[in-house]
This record gives C-alpha cells, sequence and structure tokens, in this order.
C-alpha cells in the first residue's frame, strides 16, 4: 500500500485521551525514501504526521524501516527522497528541537548520573551551577533520587535507561525521539516504565515519537500508532487506541478497547508473517 493517511479508532471525546487537534502537527513526514549504499530500499515514500504534544508509535515488523526513519527525523541520516518538517521548517541535521533517547542507554561509564544527565546542557554552554540544578530536577522526575553520584555500572539496566531519558528532558527538547527505550528490561520494569511515560507526559507535555516492536505496549502508551508495511516501509494503517487514559493507568491493560486494538493491530502485522 502506498504512503497515506488512511485512520482507524479516530477518537472524539475519549474520556482523558489526549485530544488530536487539526492542524497541530509539530512534524511532517512528507514522501520520504531511503535506499542504502549497496541498494536496500528501507523506506518508500512515507508520509505521516505527528500532532504535537501526543506520543506516536512506529510500529511494524522487524526490518520495516522503524529506525531508519527516526535516525531521518533526529537528523542523524540523510533521506534519499522526500523532507522531514517541524513546525514547517526542514529538517538539515540534528537540532535543539530534538533529543534522542537510545535503546543501548548511551552513557558514559566514566561520568556520574549527575554528569551524564547534565552533559547536553554542558555542550551548550549552561553554567555548572545552573546545569546541575536541572539536571537534579530531572534525576528526581525519572524516580533517581540519592543516585547522582552512582555511576552507569553501578546500576541496574531499568536506572540506567532512566538516567537516558533524565538527559533527554534536561535539555528541555520539544520532541523526545526513543528508539525501543524498554526493550532491554524484565517485563515487570518495562509495564512499570511504560506508566512512568505516561505519568510523565501529563508534566512535560512533549511530543514523542516512539519505536517499539510490541503492540501491547504500542497500544498502552499512543496517542497514534503508524504501522509500517514489510521492507520498503510505507504507511499501511494508521490506528488511534479509544482508552480512557484518565485514572489508575493499569486498568487501560483490562480494558475492552486496549484488547480490542492490540487484536486489531496484530491482525494487519501477522499478514506479513504468513507470507
Amino acid at each position: 500500500m502506498s504512503g497515506g493517511r488512511a485512520v482507524t479508532n479516530a477518537i472524539a471525546a475519549t474520556p482523558g485521551a489526549r485530544p488530536l487537534v487539526r492542524g497541530d502537527v509539530l512534524v511532517r513526514v512528507e514522501g520520504v525514501s531511503k535506499v542504502y549504499d549497496g541498494g536496500v530500499e528501507a523506506l518508500r515514500e512515507v508520509d505521516i504526521d505527528f500532532p504535537r504534544g501526543q506520543l506516536t508509535t512506529l510500529l511494524g515488523p522487524s526490518g520495516c524501516g522503524k529506525t531508519t526513519l527516526l535516525k531521518i527525523i533526529a537528523g542523524l541520516i540523510a533521506p534519499t527522497g522526500g523532507e522531514i518538517l517541524i513546525d514547517g521548517r526542514p529538517v538539515r541535521g540534528p537540532g535543539a528541537e530534538r533529543a534522542f533517547v537510545f535503546q543501548d542507554f548511551a552513557l558514559m561509564p566514566w561520568a556520574t548520573v549527575l554528569r551524564n544527565v547534565a552533559f547536553g546542557l554542558e555542550l551548550r554552554g549552561v553554567p555548572k551551577g545552573e546545569r546541575e540544578e536541572i539536571a537534579r530536577r530531572c534525576i528526581a522526575e525519572v524516580r533517581l533520587a540519592g543516585f547522582e553520584d552512582s555511576y552507569p555500572h553501578q546500576l541496574s539496566g531499568g536506572m540506567r535507561q532512566r538516567v537516558g531519558l533524565a538527559r533527554a528532558l534536561a535539555v528541555d527538547a520539544d520532541i523526545l525521539l526513543m528508539d525501543e527505550p524498554f526493550a532491554s528490561v524484565d517485563e515487570q520494569t518495562r509495564r512499570k516504565f511504560q506508566e512512568d511515560l505516561l505519568a510523565l507526559l501529563e508534566i512535560e507535555k512533549k511530543t514523542v515519537l516512539f519505536v517499539t516492536h510490541s503492540i501491547e505496549e504500542a497500544v498502552y502508551v499512543s496517542d497514534q500508532i503508524v504501522l509500517l508495511s514489510e521492507r520498503p516501509g510505507r504507511v499501511s494503517r494508521i490506528v488511534r487506541p479509544e482508552l480512557d487514559r484518565s485514572g489508575d493507568f493499569e486498568r487501560i491493560r483490562r480494558e475492552r478497547g486496549y484488547l480490542d486494538c492490540v487484536e486489531e493491530i496484530w491482525n494487519v502485522l501477522k499478514r506479513y508473517l504468513e507470507n
């Protein structure tokens, strides 16, 4: 299917849901294609709108170009065709309005938690006292207060991932790009991270571009889910889960809307496994 904007499960006034404001698009992907050296076509004419202040997940079979697209939006690699617009301005490289949360944490092993979280601010020339104050606040927001002087090797995988998230929050970027951020932790920690992310977004009001292989995770955390086809990745469907996000986040997993949405997406993606 060619890149389009077919939408299912459009939400109107679902209690607790972050509403879609028509026309309020922060990131726009227009006709983006990517062919790597050697002729591997990762993406073909992808069109996606990412609404401001919402979490959009890229989901699809392995090798469909999810991480490639995220890196193109981040400005880390260039598309072969098409362009990325942020607030109407074309992306030519990395920018201060975007922060990347890596799957492998990408922490400096010789630096404390405080130094790791403040590092982006240090690169921007923020005075030491100011950047450490900001870093301490972000460390507290991800529930790591008391570990400021610890080193990455002294932390669990889940705690190191929290440090990576705090570092992204510290630079106060409008857009968080998260590449399978919870893939390397156990299932219990992963569920807690998902709840913490939803709670954090109620405070921070960031626009999040999220990559995962998990259908359940995508439905749980997302305002919008973009399903990509097998390589070359193209938009096959856009789903907006009908979920009540008010109150107890854990309750979401038991809701009929959550279960139906997981099944709907599975029925789309399993076709690629059967071909």
